[in-house]
């Protein structure tokens, strides 16, 4: 198994694959806190809750989220409220879920990981 924080993001077209059933085993072993959720008529997302203790502290991880995000050009949905950031990922042109995905959300853990080891504010739970 590859680990997902050594990967880049490629480019998506509506013709690239979703991640199969075996890939899906083994890819949400490398982001065991993520939850697959079904919206929108039934599109998988990857999501995950971090809890933090202010507004300040959920909106600060939103932002680095946001730019990791632009960094590799794969956008999540980010509901931040006071106290928790809501993180959904998943691949919009193929309604559901690609490798992209999995690299978001373990960079997003490690984002999460990082602001805790650095005594910032934050820390992670699934609700």
């Amino acid at each position: 198994m590859t680990d997902l924080m050594g990967e880049k993001c490629v480019a998506c077209r509506r013709d690239a694959p979703l991640v199969t059933d075996d890939e899906l085993a083994a890819l949400r072993q490398q982001v065991p806190d993520w939850r697959i959720e079904e919206q929108d008529g039934g599109i998988p997302r990857l999501v995950r809750v971090f809890r933090f203790p202010d507004f300040a502290g959920a909106l600060a991880f939103t932002n680095r989220i946001g730019q990791i995000a632009e960094e590799e050009g794969h956008h999540p949905a980010i509901l931040t409220e006071w106290g928790r950031a809501t993180v959904s990922w998943w691949t919009h042109t193929i309604k559901g879920l690609h490798r992209n995905d999995f690299i978001m959300a373990a960079r997003t853990d490690a984002l999460a990981s990082g602001a805790a080891e650095a005594g910032a504010p934050g820390g992670s739970q699934t609700q």
